[in-house]
């Protein structure tokens, strides 16, 4: 279960990725494209490239957790970037 507290850091892959990739490949691009620890404990967010589809990945402190998430006839509406970073 993903225990969303005060405390829990999001961050937004700016950019759509392969949606092939599972746990360990979203693993190998939280640390490469955000260079960030994966098993930290944050979230991480990556969208497809038609923006219908977002992966949530996050340490549970138990094992990766990896939430797959479809929308039917709409698309997810993504917060502008400026300068590499959504607000």
């Amino acid at each position: 279960m993903i225990a969303a507290g005060a405390d829990l850091k999001i961050y937004i892959a700016t950019r759509p990725i392969d949606f092939r990739c599972g746990h360990d490949g979203l693993a190998a691009k939280v640390q490469e494209m955000l260079r960030l620890d994966p098993f930290s404990g944050a979230a991480f967010v990556f969208r497809s490239k038609r923006a219908d589809r977002i992966k949530i990945l996050v340490w549970d402190r138990t094992g990766l957790v990896l939430v797959h998430k479809r929308l039917e006839g709409c698309k997810f509406v993504w917060p502008t970037i400026a300068d590499g970073v959504m607000r």
